[in-house]
């Protein structure tokens, strides 16, 4: 399965994860704890875990394109919950074939 990773500097990343969880909790499947949070969209899963000094993204999705698209939809909706440090600074590897 195509896989795209990124560690996004910030020490804010568990009231992020929050903030994006509960976003989109109103429209999609959410798995949300203190400092991990699973978001299941129409063909992708995208897993947000707070670091002590980074925001650790995993896209996974059923085809590449779909987890291209999907890095560019997290990181413009993060951005705009970390408004105060945007633009961040995603640093992508993939997608890769898994």
């Amino acid at each position: 399965m195509p896989t795209a990773k990124a560690s996004v500097p910030t020490a804010n990343a568990a009231k992020y994860i929050q903030q994006l969880c509960k976003h989109w909790s109103h429209r999609l499947e959410v798995d949300l704890s203190y400092r991990k949070g699973v978001v299941k969209f129409p063909d992708a899963v995208a897993t947000l875990e707070a670091g002590e000094d980074a925001l650790l993204v995993t896209i996974e999705g059923e085809q590449s394109e779909t987890v291209e698209r999907m890095k560019g939809v997290v990181a413009s909706h993060l951005d705009r919950f970390a408004f105060r440090e945007a633009p961040l600074r995603f640093d992508w590897s993939g997608p890769k074939a898994g």
